[in-house]
């Protein structure tokens, strides 16, 4: 009986990570009366897990899963409208063959010139995105602009193998091949080659990274191992945000628009140049996002606003010089509601609360052409973000140096190599309900790496072997080697594989945190029980996560207008982060006394996961394009043997097995640009959310070169849930259809 207890308790915390990623988010509930009445349902069915007797109505169909009809009828009802006119009008084009004035630099490239668009992130030097021994995908500005998306989260959804879903109106869980959560934490992203993960959980506070969207020149997306260039955290893939260079957006631009959820938003952002080599831009944006919904309809107290500014300069002051220097500061507020354990009776208490997001970073960076081969980098930058939420605070502070050389050796070697330093400073605002020990924290992370580009064969045949070396404060030294084969037969055919080791190493919360996530009253576990915390603690003695990937890819352009783009992936895990049951223990303080039921941070989960992802591109005419993505995964997982862990199903089926979108881009008659993009995401049955289809609508109109009018519809379809944090009693929110208009001016 006391072993079902442990398991039941070890269900509800999530198996996982569960109490470690709640840091720094709490339960979304509905507020006023009937927010407390959710939260005493929530409660008692917390009692009946750790009794271990959960029913389950096997016949009757989940709530998530039930179309709803809300308020919003008649705006989806609208849209649809709209969408019925504009397919009316494409095809009115279509019929009449008419070729219209090419308006974007979308019908301007070839299908030759988007397979050779230039990327870094894979190699760290500039190469061929065909040639490119790696599952990676670029997201242009084009692919920005005409989505209408008006988030950085939103638009990763432009790319194939990539899980986006939507929790509520400021968050998003995003991740790469599997295990997706708010707390996602194998997964590096960066912002001008800075990383913007945070070391409190290895995972990223989405609601705070923006830039003004206009100013992105590409996102390169690599689902996959990227450890040995860009070190720990980069396990199931990097995401690389690179803006444009100042020199590119000179001259003025002004956008501003606004709609029902999007009240409003705007920017404007000003280049010019400083001299003969000089040049700068300095921007500023602001939005406002309404109170998104709860599957009853009520608001979810979740809105967001917050304003930004920045600036960018580059400086060229010999041809082989390059410096630049740019930096952003943001302010903004986030509403959320809290359901907080308490000692005291109810037990649990529902808290709205509106808390301030504020940061700001500086990087610098100085590159030096020694040739057409050679090259050099220093980069160097310092970035400080603040969440002051009610049941957590944070303030910390991260300095980056990195260094790396790229130079040829022999007739057939192109050698990379690099080192690094990242510093990175905490303290932490303790409550209750989430605290860590000590409550400042200083870490130090010093790598280096070096990568070896082999041509066997010029132009042909090419292998790249490499390895990065790590030294952090949690678990010392770490190694991640990779291997990568590519065959390139003619131009048209692209052959990869790869092999790659990678770690994701402990964060700050996983070895320090202490979470009180369920007070069970007295008499609750047993008749004379006595007043009960269950909690999570974090442990020094844990180890780093592993990853051993397996890939092969093909690339194929079998006629002049279609292409394909396959990667294909095996995934072995070890070490995986557990939760396990320790025995329970006595505590006086704080008062009342009450018994801790003990869950410490383990690393008895191993699995398998293996999928595919396939990118077609197909332009039919010089003014229309058609995209399709498709992707396929399948994740397995077990607990090592002795371990008291139980493996929550949610944490197998935390991402959908299949994604599929469609997106059609025109260019028509009268400076008219009309977007259409269906998106498929299967069900999380475990997690009782439904599969969903939704269709994204928009329609532009120039009617002067510098002038640009849209109106954009969003989520056309029925109100859909798109996740639930496996480990957080929150309720969740609706994604709704919504409509927003947007005008942009360039002078």
């Amino acid at each position: 009986m006391q072993r079902l207890q442990w398991r039941a308790i070890s269900q509800r915390l999530g198996g996982l990570a569960g109490g470690v990623r709640a840091v720094g988010h709490g339960r979304v509930t509905e507020h006023g009366s009937s927010s407390r009445g959710w939260a005493c349902r929530s409660h008692a069915a917390v009692i009946k897990t750790v009794k271990g007797c959960v029913g389950r109505k096997r016949n009757r169909p989940p709530e998530t899963l039930r179309r709803r009809r809300g308020p919003f009828r008649s705006v989806c009802r609208a849209s649809c409208g709209l969408c019925l006119l504009w397919v009316m009008i494409g095809g009115w084009a279509a019929v009449a063959n008419v070729l219209p004035q090419r308006q974007s630099d979308l019908t301007e490239l070839s299908l030759e010139e988007l397979m050779n668009i230039e990327v870094t992130s894979v190699s760290k030097k500039t190469e061929k995105l065909s040639k490119a021994a790696a599952a990676i995908f670029v997201i242009t500005q084009e692919d920005i602009h005409r989505s209408g998306v008006t988030s950085i989260p939103e638009a990763l959804r432009l790319a194939p193998g990539i899980e986006v879903a939507r929790v509520d109106a400021h968050t998003w869980a995003i991740s790469a091949r599997g295990f997706n959560d708010v707390f996602a934490n194998k997964l590096l992203v960066l912002l001008d080659g800075r990383s913007i993960y945070t070391p409190l959980f290895s995972g990223v506070f989405w609601d705070q990274q923006d830039t003004l969207l206009e100013d992105i020149e590409r996102i390169e997306v690599i689902r996959g191992p990227g450890a040995t260039l860009w070190g720990a955290n980069a396990v199931n893939g990097v995401i690389n945000i690179i803006t444009k260079r100042a020199r590119d957006t000179q001259g003025g631009l002004l956008t501003a628009g606004g709609g029902h959820e999007e009240r409003s938003f705007g920017g404007v952002r000003y280049g010019g140049k400083l001299g003969e080599n000089a040049y700068y831009r300095v921007y500023a944006k602001y939005f406002n996002r309404d109170d998104s919904e709860l599957p009853d309809g009520h608001a979810a107290n979740d809105a967001w606003q917050a304003g930004q500014g920045g600036f960018r300069l580059d400086w060229s002051p010999a041809q082989l010089h390059t410096f630049t220097v740019q930096g952003d500061f943001y302010d903004g507020s986030i509403a959320q509601t809290f359901v907080e354990s308490s000692l005291l009776p109810p037990f649990q208490l529902t808290v709205p609360d509106r808390f301030p997001i504020r940061g700001g970073n500086l990087l610098g960076r100085w590159s030096h052409t020694l040739s057409s081969t050679s090259e050099m980098r220093l980069q160097m930058y310092y970035d400080r973000t603040v969440r002051n939420m009610d049941i957590f605070q944070e303030d910390r502070h991260n300095f980056d140096l990195d260094f790396q050389h790229r130079f040829p050796l022999g007739g057939r070697h192109d050698i990379v190599w690099g080192l690094g330093y990242r510093l990175t400073s905490d303290d932490e605002g303790n409550t209750f309900s989430a605290s860590l020990i000590p409550a400042s924290r200083t870490t130090h992370l010093v790598s280096a790496f070096v990568q070896d580009e082999i041509a066997l064969l010029p132009d042909r045949l090419y292998v790249t072997l490499g390895s990065k070396f790590e030294h952090n404060d949690f678990t010392g030294f770490e190694i991640q080697p990779s291997g990568r084969l590519l065959w390139t037969p003619n131009d048209r055919h692209t052959v990869w594989a790869a092999i790659s080791r990678a770690v994701r190493t402990p964060s700050r919360a996983e070895a320090d945190v202490r979470l009180n996530q369920l007070v069970l009253p007295p008499g609750t576990l047993s008749p004379g029980a006595p007043l009960t915390v269950a909690a999570f603690f974090g442990d020094h003695s844990m180890v780093a996560e592993t990853l051993l990937a397996y890939e092969l890819g093909y690339r194929v352009q079998p006629y002049e207008r279609l292409s394909f783009d396959l990667a294909l992936f095996y995934n072995v895990y070890n070490d995986l982060l557990t939760a396990e049951p320790r025995t329970p223990f006595l505590e006086t303080s704080p008062s009342p006394p009450h018994l801790v039921l003990p869950f410490f941070a383990g690393n008895s989960l191993h699995g398998e996961t293996y999928g595919a992802e396939l990118a077609a591109n197909w332009p039919l005419t010089e003014w229309w394009r058609l995209r399709a993505l498709y992707s396929y995964l399948h994740v397995y997982l077990h607990t090592d043997q002795g371990s008291r862990a139980t493996v929550s199903p949610a944490a197998q089926w935390s991402s959908p097995q299949h994604q599929f979108s469609l997106r059609s881009a025109m260019d028509l008659p009268g400076h008219l640009a009309f977007d259409l993009a269906l998106r498929y995401v299967d069900s999380l049955v475990h997690l009782q959310v439904g599969s969903y289809t939704v269709l994204d609508v928009r329609l532009g109109w120039r009617p002067l070169q510098t002038l640009e009018l849209a109106i954009v519809s969003q989520n056309l379809g029925a109100n859909h849930i798109e996740f639930i944090p496996t480990f957080l009693n929150t309720q969740p929110t609706t994604v709704r259809p919504s409509v927003y208009g947007q005008i942009t001016w360039r002078f």
